[in-house]
C-alpha cells in the first residue's frame, strides 16, 4: 500500500517523549524562565532567614508573657482558645482578637508548652512572609527584585524582632503580604475570585489586630480599580465583592462574640462595657487615632508615646527599626511612578507600585499622625512595603539606566542612604564604630561609580549595583543580627542596640516610654500612667522580680520561686483559679509558673471593671479563689478602679504572708 502522506513527514522521526523530572528538580529549577541561578539563591534566602529567625530563639522564655499566657489557656480550654481569654477559666480576653493565639495554641496543644512551642511558629510565619514577598515582586518585576525585596523584609530590624516574638504583628504581617499576593493574581486576569481571597485575608488580619490590617485596603482596591484589565462597572463590581468578602471573614467571630450573652463568655479586656465593637472602635480602633483611649496608660501628644509628625519613622525611637531605607523608597516611589505616569493602564510595574506605595504611605502617614498608644514595634506592617518599594522602584529605574538622569537619580539614591545609614549607625556610635565607616565608604563609592556606568562594561556596572545594595543593607543585617542574639520579654520590645535618645527599660526588654539620653535604661518612668500600689506596693518596680526588661505587673511578668509555685499548685483542683493578682502581665508569670488559671483582675492595664468587686466578693463566697497576689496597678486614664476595690477589700479582710518574697492572701 502506498501512504497519501507527505514523503518529508514521513521521513520526519517521531518526537522523543519528554523526559519526566524529579519533584526536586524542578523544585530547584523554578519557573520556566528564569536563569538558573534564581531557584538556589531563594533557597539560600529562605534557609538564612530561618536561621536567623529561629537562632537562640529559647533564650527570650515567654517573651510576651501576657500572650503566652492566654495560649497556656487555649491549650487548656477549648472555650478559652475561642475567645482568647487570659485564663482556661475565661475570667477575661486579651485586648486583641483572637487570630495569632489560635496559631500558637495548636503548636501548644501538638508540642507542649515551651519557649519553642510559642515562639516557633512565629518564626515560620517570617519565613513564609519572606517567600511569599518574593513571589510577589517576582511576578511583575522579575527574579533579582523579588530577591531584594524578600532580603530587605527579612533583615529589617524590627522584622527580625517581631518574627523572634509571640505579638500578633508576625501573623498580621503575612495575612497581609499574602493578600497582597492575591491582589496581583487578580489584576493579571480580572479575577474575583482572586480579589475575594485577598478580602478574606485582610478580614483574618482584622481578627490579628483589628483595625491596623485595614490601612492597606486602600491600595489594594486603587490599584484593582486602575490596572485590571476588563471594564470599570466591572472592576468596581469586583472590588465590592473583595470588600464583601473581607467583612464576612472579619466579622463572623465579631458577631458571634456580641451575640453570646456576656453570663456565657469571658469579659472583653481593653473594653470598659463588655463589647468587642467598643474595643473595635475605641480602645483598639479610632481611640489610636485620637489618643482618647479610656483605660489605658497615657497616649496622646506628650502623653507617653513620642511627638507626633511627619518625622516620627525617622526618630531614635523609630529609625533603627524601620527606617533604613524609607528615604531610598520614596525617592525611587517617586521616580518610577514618573517614568511610568504615560505607561498603559494596565501597566504592571505601575500597578504594583500602586499596591506596596499605597500601602506604605497610607501606613506611614497614620503611624506618623496618631496620637493614641503607639510602640516602635508597630513599624514592621511597613517593611513588607518598604522592602518591595525600593525593589520595584530599583527594578524600573535600573531598566531606564541608559538615561544620565535616571542614573544620576540610582546614585543620589545610594548617596542618600549610606549618609542615611551613617546617621542611625551614629546613634549607636559605641556599636561597631568600623561599620558605620565601611556602609558610608561602600555607599558613596557605588554613588559615585553609577556616574560612571556608560563607560564601564556590564560585568563592572552588575558589581556596582550589587555594592548598592550591600551598603544598603550593611546597617539593617547588623542590627538585625544584634537582635537575633539578644533575649527579648515584655510588652513593648525593640530591635537592635540602645540607641542615644531611646526609651526602654534595658537591652532586649519591654521599653516603655521614659528612657532619657543614652539609650535604654532599667527603671524608666513611665509617663501618663497615675500607677498607684495596692497592698504590698507596686510590684514591678526595680527589684520586684521582673525578668527581663519592663515592670513586672505592667510590661512584663514576674517569675515566681519555688516556694511561690508549690503554695500555689496546693490542692489547685478544688479551685477555678488558684490565685488572683491585678493587671494581666502580673497574673501571667504565676499561671504560666503553675499552668493553673489566674485570674487577670482588670486585664491588662488593671483597669477594666472586671471582676467588679461584688463579683470578685461573691466569688471568694463561693470558694472559687485560692490566693490573691499581692502588688498592681491603679486606675489609669479614666479606666475602673475596681482592681484597687477589690485590693483594698482583700487587705481590711484577710491576713497577709509571705512566700518567696511575695505577699499572699488566703482567701480560703
Amino acid at each position: 500500500m502506498t501512504s497519501t502522506l507527505p514523503e518529508a513527514v514521513l521521513a520526519t522521526p517521531a518526537p522523543a517523549p519528554p523526559r519526566r523530572t524529579s519533584a526536586a528538580a524542578r523544585l530547584w529549577r523554578g519557573p520556566t524562565g528564569d536563569p538558573a541561578w534564581t531557584r538556589p539563591a531563594l533557597l539560600v534566602l529562605l534557609v538564612a532567614t530561618a536561621l536567623l529567625y529561629l537562632w537562640g530563639l529559647g533564650a527570650s522564655g515567654w517573651a510576651n508573657s501576657f500572650y503566652s499566657a492566654a495560649v497556656q489557656a487555649g491549650s487548656a480550654s477549648w472555650k478559652a482558645f475561642f475567645f482568647g481569654s487570659s485564663d482556661a477559666a475565661n475570667s477575661i480576653t486579651v485586648d486583641k482578637p483572637p487570630a495569632s493565639l489560635w496559631v500558637i495554641a495548636l503548636s501548644v496543644r501538638v508540642f507542649g508548652l515551651s519557649s519553642w512551642s510559642v515562639l516557633v511558629p512565629q518564626a515560620l510565619m517570617g519565613v513564609g512572609s519572606v517567600a511569599l514577598l518574593y513571589a510577589t515582586v517576582r511576578r511583575w518585576s522579575g527574579p533579582v527584585a523579588g530577591l531584594l525585596a524578600g532580603a530587605i523584609l527579612a533583615t529589617t530590624p524590627v522584622a527580625v524582632l517581631m518574627f523572634r516574638f509571640n505579638n500578633p504583628d508576625a501573623l498580621l504581617v503575612l495575612l497581609l503580604v499574602a493578600g497582597a499576593y492575591a491582589t496581583v493574581r487578580a489584576i493579571e486576569t480580572a479575577s474575583a475570585r482572586w480579589l475575594m481571597l485577598a478580602g478574606a485575608l485582610v478580614g483574618f488580619g482584622f481578627l490579628t489586630k483589628m483595625l491596623q490590617a485595614l490601612l492597606v485596603v486602600p491600595a489594594f482596591a486603587l490599584a484593582y480599580l486602575v490596572a485590571a484589565p476588563t471594564p470599570l462597572r466591572r472592576r468596581v463590581v469586583q472590588v465590592l465583592w473583595g470588600g464583601l468578602a473581607m467583612v464576612v471573614a472579619a466579622g463572623w467571630w465579631i458577631a458571634i462574640v456580641e451575640l453570646v450573652p456576656a453570663r456565657y463568655r469571658p469579659y472583653i479586656g481593653g473594653s470598659q462595657n463588655n463589647s468587642i465593637l467598643e474595643l473595635t472602635l475605641g480602645y483598639n480602633g479610632l481611640g489610636r487615632l485620637n489618643g482618647n483611649e479610656t483605660g489605658s496608660v497615657g497616649g496622646g501628644q506628650g502623653g507617653g508615646w513620642g511627638q507626633t509628625g511627619l518625622t516620627r519613622l525617622f526618630d531614635a525611637e523609630n529609625g533603627g527599626q524601620i527606617a533604613w531605607l524609607l528615604p531610598a523608597a520614596l525617592i525611587l516611589l517617586i521616580t518610577a511612578v514618573a517614568l511610568l505616569w504615560r505607561a498603559p493602564r494596565t501597566d504592571r510595574s505601575r500597578a504594583s507600585l500602586l499596591i506596596w506605595g499605597g500601602w506604605l504611605l497610607v501606613t506611614g502617614l497614620v503611624f506618623s499622625l496618631m496620637q493614641g498608644i503607639f510602640h516602635a514595634y508597630y513599624d514592621v506592617a511597613l517593611a513588607p512595603a518598604a522592602g518591595a518599594v525600593v525593589a520595584v522602584g530599583a527594578a524600573v529605574l535600573w531598566r531606564a539606566r541608559a538615561n544620565p538622569a535616571v542614573t544620576a537619580i540610582l546614585a543620589g539614591t545610594t548617596a542618600v542612604t549610606a549618609l542615611w545609614s551613617w546617621v542611625l549607625l551614629g546613634r549607636s556610635a559605641d556599636w561597631h564604630p568600623w561599620l558605620r565607616v565601611l556602609v558610608l565608604v561602600l555607599g558613596l563609592a557605588a554613588a559615585g561609580a553609577f556616574l560612571l556606568t556608560g563607560r564601564l562594561t556590564r560585568w563592572a556596572v552588575t558589581v556596582v549595583g550589587a555594592a548598592a545594595v550591600g551598603a544598603g543593607l550593611l546597617g539593617p543585617i547588623g542590627y538585625g543580627v544584634s537582635t537575633a542574639s539578644t533575649p527579648h520579654t515584655g510588652s513593648i520590645p525593640t530591635a537592635g542596640p540602645a540607641v542615644a535618645g531611646g526609651r526602654g527599660f534595658g537591652p532586649g526588654g519591654g521599653g516603655g516610654p521614659g528612657g532619657g539620653p543614652g539609650g535604654a535604661r532599667p527603671g524608666g518612668g513611665f509617663q501618663g500612667g497615675g500607677f498607684q500600689g495596692g497592698p504590698g506596693g507596686f510590684q514591678g518596680m526595680p527589684g520586684g522580680g521582673t525578668r527581663g526588661g519592663g515592670m513586672g505587673g505592667l510590661l512584663d511578668a514576674t517569675t515566681p520561686d519555688a516556694d511561690l509555685v508549690a503554695a500555689l499548685s496546693e490542692d489547685a483542683g478544688s479551685y477555678t483559679w488558684v490565685a488572683a493578682a491585678v493587671g494581666a502581665n502580673n497574673a501571667a508569670g504565676y499561671q504560666l509558673a503553675t499552668q493553673r488559671p489566674v485570674m487577670a483582675i482588670g486585664g491588662f492595664n488593671g483597669s477594666d471593671p472586671s471582676p467588679t468587686l461584688e463579683q470578685f466578693q461573691q466569688y471568694v463566697r463561693d470558694g472559687k479563689i485560692h490566693y490573691f497576689i499581692s502588688g498592681g496597678l491603679g486606675r489609669s486614664n479614666g479606666g475602673s478602679d475596681s482592681g484597687q476595690r477589690i485590693a483594698a477589700w482583700v487587705a481590711d479582710n484577710f491576713t497577709a504572708t509571705t512566700v518567696g518574697g511575695t505577699t499572699l492572701y488566703d482567701l480560703s
